[in-house]
């Protein structure tokens, strides 16, 4: 089992799942993280860090599709190992419906 971010970080993007990952396999788009599914050694100590819910344990088929979403975008994007600066709105964006639809961005981001 590995872990994976889900929908709730887009334009949430806290980023204090970084700070606690022992192997650095988070990676950096525009407007979220996600995790490299074969770089996760499941230890899920990001998952009670971060204050939106999006980090999962990549159980059940209904996951499926954010492990490949992961593994899609942890190839392009670049690696984050320290925590940045989340979007000033970052909070009113939490438990925003249809985010993927509507607002997350393919773009990779900074990096660090």
């Amino acid at each position: 089992m590995t872990y994976i971010v889900t929908e709730q970080c887009i334009a949430c993007k806290h980023m204090d799942c970084v700070s606690v990952c022992p192997v650095d396999c988070f990676y950096e788009g525009e407007n979220m993280l996600v995790i490299h599914p074969d770089e996760c050694i499941d230890c899920g100590v990001c998952e009670p860090e971060c204050p939106a819910d999006a980090i999962k344990p990549a159980m059940g088929p209904e996951m499926d599709i954010w492990v490949e979403f992961n593994a899609k975008y942890a190839r392009v994007w670049p690696n984050i190992i320290e925590k940045g600066q989340p979007p000033a709105n970052a909070k009113e964006m939490e438990g925003v419906a249809d985010k993927l639809a509507t607002l997350f961005s393919d773009r990779p981001g900074e990096g660090s």
